[in-house]
């Protein structure tokens, strides 16, 4: 898990996980119940809910969760309660790490995406590796061109 929430000490002013990270993504509170999250995930851009308990991030249900703890267990996806199915994040990240080592984190997790989160577990956003590889493809300086 890294979750720093700590500026980074360096002198020049670096991008962090705030700047690159999805601001709101899909959320549903511990007391909704597993349909709505269904609902949320039959969009093909949400690959996961993140659920909240006045805004503490709480667990991640995904199409997966779904199948394996509603559908094949036979519960009712009307009455039970993201909190019972909910699985906890393997990995969460604070919003002031420096982007490139966020990167190297998502890298040697093989992480696709990861909550970020302030130091109180409040679910501030997601990191997608997605879209931090191409944030991180903009920062880059354009080359000089050669002295005539």
């Amino acid at each position: 898990m890294l979750c720093r929430h700590a500026g980074s000490s360096r002198d020049a002013p670096m991008s962090t996980v705030r700047e690159a990270m999805v601001s709101n993504p899909g959320r549903l509170p511990a007391d909704a119940f597993a349909r709505a999250a269904g609902e949320l995930l039959q969009r093909p851009e949400v690959r996961a809910v993140y659920v909240t308990d006045d805004e503490r991030l709480v667990g991640v249900v995904t199409r997966k969760t779904l199948v394996r703890e509603v559908v094949a267990v036979g519960l009712d996806p009307s009455t039970t309660e993201l909190r019972a199915i909910a699985e906890a994040p393997h990995f969460t990240i604070g919003p002031d790490v420096p982007l490139e080592e966020a990167f190297r984190f998502l890298e040697t997790e093989d992480a696709e995406r990861v909550p970020v989160v302030d130091e109180h577990h409040r679910l501030l956003g997601v990191l997608s590796r997605s879209v931090l590889q191409r944030r991180l493809a903009e920062d880059e300086e354009e080359p000089l061109p050669p002295a005539a």
